[in-house]
């Protein structure tokens, strides 16, 4: 199973788009688990987690480039979750879907 974890600024928001997301590929039938943390704990997760990407949500790109950095070191992607991925409907979801499959 390839596993996603979005960092967001608290938290909340990106937990519900991390379940959606993931209830999303479940009914899709690919194996595909989407998870979420808070900025605070993104440079531990991006240098001692076994997730095989990280998003930045919208709120927190202020600190895309030091992810980015931070996954180079340990060779794992690092993207920027786009605006209209990150909304809580369908098309939403969807959207986000795409960018994880597209860097998964």
């Amino acid at each position: 199973m390839k596993k996603a974890l979005i960092i967001c600024a608290a938290g909340m928001s990106s937990s519900m788009m991390a379940a959606k997301t993931t209830e999303y590929f479940k009914n899709k039938g690919e194996e595909i688990a989407v998870d979420a943390v808070s900025a605070t704990e993104g440079d531990k997760m991006i240098k001692t987690s076994d997730f095989d990407l990280f998003l930045i949500s919208p709120q927190t790109t202020m600190f895309l480039d030091k992810f980015k950095k931070l996954g180079s070191e340990v060779g794992k992607p690092v993207v920027s979750i786009p605006f209209q991925a990150y909304v809580p409907i369908p098309t939403g979801i969807q959207k986000l879907s795409e960018v994880i499959e597209e860097n998964i």
